[in-house]
């Protein structure tokens, strides 16, 4: 691993900070590719511009592996027709410009691992085990998320191993989903959300990074995988364990799915979609071991 250099984009995102962590551990040398040129402990930083279609000197050369992480959260603000565009292009573009560079310097890193979506499938209600043979939907999210899949496969056509991972819900206590949710439950307002028969795939924050960190190592992975642990819960199972974790009662109803819609819009189906994901190919055809594949173990260690 000593000296081999790992360039991410969107590194100091939830994903991005704890997987450099662990790449620094193992002795890899890590970049990131960022709007802004920032010093971070022990991580080279080179700029790049996706709007001027630039990306600073010598940021891919000598880059064993990229990691593709970037991308606007699809969370984080109100779905406008603009917001919708910039969660499609700040996903996209960025791979395109990547790709544009890689092929006029002749630069063929060892592998590609691309951040991808379970929302590839769509809302179901859950019924339907979605494996990665199953199609993709046609809604909002699952069109985000096919053509992400295709800018990366831009890439493997320049005979780049590439990898894409369907991640589910990350559970951290540095951001995403358990935070929001664990708040009210530490007052001991913890509620499901819509029916709360919604289907959640998940998958602990350690067990993504070392997804990434197998995708590159592991020359036998290749193509998409849905990457979330092995047993999807409800939204009220998942509620009431995180509840459990924190020691708190959970008794209050739960909140309406037209009041969500009401204070989301269209972007309330992030929390009341139900999407039932089935890991099929890391089970099958790797090595992988979990180290939290128990909703109960993995929200235990986070909240404790």
């Amino acid at each position: 691993m000593k000296g081999k250099k790992v360039l991410i984009t969107g590194g100091t995102g939830l994903i991005g900070k704890r997987l450099t962590q662990l790449l620094l551990a193992k002795g890899y040398e890590v970049a990131y590719l960022s709007r802004k040129k920032t010093n971070i402990p022990s991580v080279q930083v080179y700029e790049w511009d996706v709007d001027k279609g630039y990306i600073e000197e010598n940021a891919l050369e000598n880059t064993d592996y990229l990691i593709h992480l970037a991308g606007a959260g699809v969370a984080d603000e109100r779905w406008t027709e603009e917001r919708k565009k910039v969660i499609v292009t700040s996903r996209t573009e960025t791979i395109g410009l990547i790709h544009k560079k890689l092929k006029e310097k002749n630069i063929r890193p060892t592998a590609f691992i691309s951040a991808s979506g379970s929302s590839y499938y769509g809302e179901d209600t859950g019924d339907v085990r979605n494996t990665e043979n199953t199609p993709p939907n046609n809604d909002f999210l699952s069109h985000v998320t096919i053509v992400w899949e295709k800018a990366a496969d831009e890439i493997a056509a320049l005979g780049i191993r590439t990898v894409k991972l369907r991640t589910g819900i990350v559970l951290s206590n540095e951001g995403g989903a358990i935070p929001r949710m664990a708040a009210p439950a530490k007052l001991g307002f913890g509620a499901p959300l819509g029916s709360g028969k919604q289907w959640v795939s998940w998958i602990h924050i350690d067990d993504i990074c070392q997804m990434y960190i197998d995708a590159m190592e592991k020359e036998s992975w290749e193509g998409a995988y849905n990457a979330i642990a092995s047993h999807p819960v409800t939204n009220e199972e998942l509620t009431k364990q995180i509840c459990i974790a924190l020691g708190k009662p959970q008794w209050l109803p739960n909140v309406p799915a037209f009041g969500l819609k009401l204070a989301f819009g269209e972007m309330a189906s992030v929390v009341l979609g139900s999407s039932y994901l089935v890991n099929e190919r890391i089970a099958k055809e790797t090595d992988f071991q979990y180290q939290y594949d128990d909703l109960g173990e993995a929200l235990r260690e986070i909240l404790k």
